[in-house]
């Protein structure tokens, strides 16, 4: 008998997961990642309640050094120099798919597995592929474009075939305490959202106000501090009497430029930090799609390699917001090829 590590947050999703994963006959360890002191014992709570309801073991894993280190900081960081962030994916790469899967090679287990809405395949040559939930609504790909074939080889996701209202049903039928739990926030370890107070309380930094610019240099205002703004925003950028666009942070001048409506769109990018499932960096241009937000359809595109693992993103029809620190992901149709962090 197979046997896999999930990790359960305590929702829905990863509850069916591992409900799933025991019908076909795998061996199943629940383990709740406890990776931040703000975690929520009532998560753990339903997490092993779960796992009692099921009949399979359950262990807490303390990843809380490594989640500091690894995305705490680095969040902090990126938002103070101007950059914004994306936690979740640096979440998946060095937590979900980086110490969980160590320690289930170190527990002697053969795979992890989550409740991420994704579907892993292989293809006729053997390649492992990572592909969108047929769940379009819920599908999470863009998360995951870190994998590695090693990775993949090693990881199930067993509701890449499913939708929302599927597994709450699963859920019900299963008698699980958490079929209508709500899903949780879009930032964890930030309350209600307001991240520029959590980067204040928590690691003491001091917003300073800098100058607002229009495109030609004049300046027209002033800002309240870096971290209150994102590629894009419009709301509380102050009033210009006309609709104004955050279209640039200046980290080493504290300043920020604004723009009228149409110049937030931009026809080109070039991202660093890249990673290509396959293993195999494109050593020519080629054409694909790609998301540069997780809401944003896949739009065509042609990725042109550069030095040192980098690549230039041209597309046809300019796209919104293009936002540094946020991450561009490519597709193949319903195939997730890489991606990289913009620059």
């Amino acid at each position: 008998m197979k046997s896999v590590l999930i990790g359960m947050s305590g929702g829905v999703d990863s509850s069916v997961a591992a409900a799933i994963l025991k019908e076909q006959g795998y061996k199943v360890i629940g383990a709740t990642m406890k990776l931040w002191h703000g975690n929520s014992d009532s998560n753990i709570n339903d997490a092993k309640a779960v796992c009692d309801k099921l009949g399979i073991e359950f262990i807490t894993l303390d990843c809380q050094e490594e989640f500091k280190k690894r995305v705490i900081d680095y969040f902090i960081n990126e938002y103070t120099h101007g950059r914004t962030p994306n936690p979740c994916i640096v979440c998946n790469k060095y937590l979900k798919f980086g110490a969980m899967l160590d320690k289930a090679i170190e527990m002697g287990i053969d795979y992890v597995a989550t409740g991420h809405y994704a579907r892993i395949e292989k293809d006729s040559n053997g390649k492992y592929l990572l592909r969108m939930s047929d769940a379009s609504k819920k599908d999470q790909s863009y998360f995951l474009y870190n994998f590695t074939q090693e990775k993949l080889a090693r990881t199930l996701m067993p509701l890449g075939e499913y939708n929302k209202e599927w597994v709450r049903e699963k859920a019900r039928e299963l008698g699980l305490n958490v079929a209508d739990k709500s899903d949780s926030q879009e930032i964890c370890f930030v309350e209600d959202d307001d991240y520029a107070k959590f980067i204040r309380e928590y690691s003491g930094y001091v917003p300073k106000e800098g100058n607002i610019f229009d495109i030609n240099g004049n300046v027209i205002g002033t800002h309240k501090g870096l971290i209150y703004y994102t590629i894009g925003q419009r709301k509380g950028i102050g009033a210009y009497g006309r609709p104004m666009f955050v279209m640039k942070i200046d980290a080493e001048k504290n300043a920020i430029t604004l723009g009228e409506k149409g110049m937030e769109f931009s026809n080109e990018l070039t991202a660093s930090d890249v990673n290509f499932i396959s293993g195999d960096f494109p050593q020519k241009s080629m054409l694909v799609s790609a998301k540069v937000r997780y809401g944003a359809k896949p739009a065509e595109c042609m990725i042109c390699p550069m030095e040192n693992g980098r690549v230039k993103v041209m597309f046809p029809e300019a796209q919104r917001a293009v936002t540094p620190g946020q991450a561009v992901v490519f597709y193949d149709g319903d195939v997730v090829l890489g991606g990289g962090t913009v620059d």
